[in-house]
């Protein structure tokens, strides 16, 4: 038999037992509960960006989202300039607006609505209310 002199350690004899590992597998749990939240909430945020019914709205006036006449292109009749300016990672890789999908295309005009709010679209914004 051993005999250990001396006073145990301030917090107690802590014995190897199940508790790390359950509270481990809980703690994971947590995390991945806490993850998923976020992750639809980002899924949320992406689908339905501001304003999302009004882009709607000056899309019913303007033409169909694979609107391939140029001067303007999509279904929010953007031009070259436009595209480029705040779209332009997406007019290198996928081509002219009529290729982008209707939520990249109200995307890069939710981008332009931050500096020019609806003025690229007088008189469908005025008809939708917006102006």
């Amino acid at each position: 038999m051993t005999v250990i002199r001396g006073r145990p350690p301030a917090g107690g004899v802590r014995l190897l037992s199940v508790r790390p590992a359950e509270s481990s597998v809980v703690r994971l749990r947590r995390l991945a509960r806490v993850w998923r939240q976020r992750e639809h909430a980002v899924w949320r945020r992406a689908n339905h960006p501001p304003g999302l019914n009004a882009w709607l709205c000056i899309h019913h006036y303007e033409g169909s989202w694979t609107d391939s006449g140029g001067p303007y292109w999509g279904g929010l009749q953007m031009d070259l300039g436009f595209q480029e300016t705040y779209g332009g990672w997406l007019l290198r890789h996928k081509g002219t607006a009529d290729h982008w999908s209707p939520l990249e295309q109200i995307w890069v005009a939710v981008r332009a609505s931050h500096s020019r709010g609806f003025s690229p679209w007088p008189n469908t914004a005025r008809y939708c209310g917006v102006l």
